[in-house]
């Protein structure tokens, strides 16, 4: 794979060997969700509640976050990633380390980037959801409470610091 890697970005690295070992492993926990559900005898919904959506949607935003963002998980991510900087409101920057396996490097861009876990956290909470639905609406209900406490709260600082601005004119 690395001579066609060479081939497709000649001026870059890009870690296809990584890509691919990373596609496998969300096709498997795919299939191991299907399966669990096949063997559970639990009923797929034919379409999920509009209820279920919006609260799983807002879990998986803050989730995918929470795991490629927050300091408190940097030891998940710091095997695959560097430190670089604080990124505000509790979040880092990392950069992906370029030593090592092209696996490594693709899981750590994976890792870092919360659009690409949202893939995976909605997979497996929707997987959540027919196989334990009051667990996963109750761990996604905690999710989805953080994620409007976030926004809130950085309303208020917003709100705050225009308040101080206005009251120094």
């Amino acid at each position: 794979m690395t001579r066609i890697a060479r081939r497709y970005a000649p001026h870059e690295h890009r870690p296809l060997d990584g890509y691919l070992v990373a596609m496998g492993a969300f096709g498997a926990m795919t299939g191991v969700l299907a399966a669990a559900a096949k063997l559970s005898g639990r009923p797929i919904p034919e379409r999920p509640a509009m209820s279920d959506v919006a609260l799983l949607s807002i879990a998986t935003h803050k989730l995918s976050r929470l795991v490629a963002k927050d300091a408190v998980t940097s030891p998940l991510r710091a095997p695959f990633t560097r430190y670089a900087e604080p990124a505000g409101a509790a979040e880092l920057n990392e950069e992906v380390r370029d030593e090592g396996s092209s696996v490594r490097h693709g899981i750590g861009e994976l890792i870092t980037c919360p659009f690409c876990l949202a893939v995976w956290v909605a997979t497996g909470l929707t997987g959540g959801l027919v196989l334990s639905p009051r667990l996963t609406r109750l761990a996604a209900t905690a999710l989805t409470a953080t994620a409007v406490s976030d926004f809130l709260q950085m309303a208020y600082s917003i709100a705050k610091e225009k308040a101080e601005r206005i009251g120094r004119e």
